[in-house]
């Protein structure tokens, strides 16, 4: 299949905005992650077909956050593309940081998987198209649990979880029974710690807002993950998120990692089995919801063409594209995205994980409920998270190391939480 035909509609569409030339060019900031480094070879056909010149700045994952969100809420102008999420999509949006999009209907908005295009979109405008979506899943070394006799099912409870961990951990053969997130970052270590906090029952604020982190919830929380991270976990976890695990399971070192359910489309060693997310008898927010998403600032010169190329970039061509491109192939498509993509041969002869990654998509839960007066799984769908969140995280960090105790780095996180919404207004 030739580039032409595999970017179908870009050349119509481009030509028609009356945008697209020589001349055009577009700085995109994107993170550092698999599917977001094809994409620069991929788009390599974009820029043949269209003659839009594609600048990429690829940054780790908490320095694109902290870079994109700075530049943005200042009107910097230094990017006309940049990745975001379901955190910041809804309220960069209703606070005008970001342009509405709008595409044709060849576009076919109803086919994003709805749990990700609600969580993109403010009062029903989309601010944000989705690159891919995900959820959050267990992915362990069958091989290795069937050598060591135990099992691992679907919404297994955290303590089988852990006793698989330690029947197949085995440091001296260089494998770790359980690779867990522990970088700082509100999206790092904290979008796994949430999740193990919610299945015990314990949730980021009470219904006004007050931080509940001194809870009795998160104090068996944190004790649970620091123990099983620290006895069955790699050397030096405080260092790792989801790009160092990934290195670690595909050199064989992990037995078990719980994480995005997009990792799987990047894991190459053999006999990896999938199951739904554990939880400590709350099964409500035991798997996140979470899309890297394409949207550009507001005010950007290069509105109109940034704008083509996201309806580019997050369309049914580009999983075509990705598909039939000779460096990658189906098994590289962006996935958790389109429900079209679950529905293409290509895909499932090659994607033994798509029906465990769109069960744990159906299954998540960012609704508000009693628990949790939030929108978010991972995250609270509120301004301040990010800073409450960040701050959580760096004593959590502190705690897996051993730099603190678990509830020294508590009683921290739960003052400086309070100071954060106090000083906003909350209470």
């Amino acid at each position: 299949m030739s580039y032409r035909n595999a970017l179908g509609t870009v050349s119509a569409l481009t030509l028609m905005a009356g945008v697209a030339s020589a001349e055009t060019s577009l700085t995109i900031a994107i993170v550092n992650n698999g599917h977001m480094i094809n994409m620069q070879k991929v788009a390599e056909a974009y820029t043949a077909e269209t003659g839009v010149e594609l600048n990429w700045v690829s940054l780790e994952e908490g320095v694109l956050r902290e870079q994109v969100t700075s530049d943005t809420a200042t009107g910097g102008g230094q990017y006309d593309v940049i990745n975001i999420g379901m955190q910041e999509a809804p309220i960069w949006g209703a606070a005008g940081w970001i342009e509405p999009l709008n595409f044709g209907d060849e576009y076919d908005v109803e086919d994003i998987l709805p749990a990700i295009r609600a969580g993109l979109s403010h009062d029903g405008q989309l601010y944000a198209a989705p690159f891919y979506g995900e959820s959050s899943m267990v992915m362990y070394r069958k091989d290795l649990t069937d050598a060591a006799g135990v099992t691992i099912a679907d919404n297994d409870s955290w303590d089988n979880v852990k006793a698989a961990a330690a029947a197949i951990h085995n440091p001296d053969e260089g494998v770790y029974g359980a690779c867990l997130r522990g970088k700082p970052g509100w999206g790092d270590n904290m979008a796994f710690i949430t999740t193990v906090v919610n299945s015990f029952g314990g949730a980021w604020f009470d219904k006004d807002y007050r931080p509940t982190i001194d809870s009795d919830e998160w104090r068996a929380a944190i004790n649970f993950y620091v123990d099983l991270l620290g006895n069955y976990g790699p050397p030096g976890s405080e260092g790792n998120s989801f790009n160092e695990i990934l290195a670690l399971y595909n050199e064989g070192k992990c037995g078990m990692w719980i994480d995005a359910t997009i990792a799987a489309s990047f894991l190459e060693v053999d006999g990896v089995a999938y199951a739904q997310s554990p939880n400590a008898g709350n099964p409500v927010g035991a798997n996140w919801l979470w899309a890297w998403a394409m949207a550009i600032p507001a005010g950007s010169p290069n509105a109109e063409a940034a704008a083509d190329f996201i309806e580019w970039a997050t369309s049914k061509e580009y999983v075509q594209a990705v598909g039939n491109h000779p460096d990658f192939g189906w098994g590289s498509v962006p996935t958790g995205q389109r429900a079209s993509t679950y529905a293409l041969p290509e895909f499932q002869a090659v994607a033994d994980f798509a029906k465990a990654e769109m069960a744990a998509i159906e299954s998540a839960a960012p609704q508000a409920t009693d628990l949790k007066p939030y929108v978010g799984v991972q995250f609270a769908s509120i301004p301040e998270f990010p800073e409450v969140g960040s701050a959580v995280a760096q004593e959590m960090a502190a705690a897996l190391s051993g730099a603190k105790s678990v509830d020294e780095a508590l009683e921290a996180s739960q003052a400086a939480a309070d100071a954060i919404m106090q000083e906003a207004g909350y209470y």
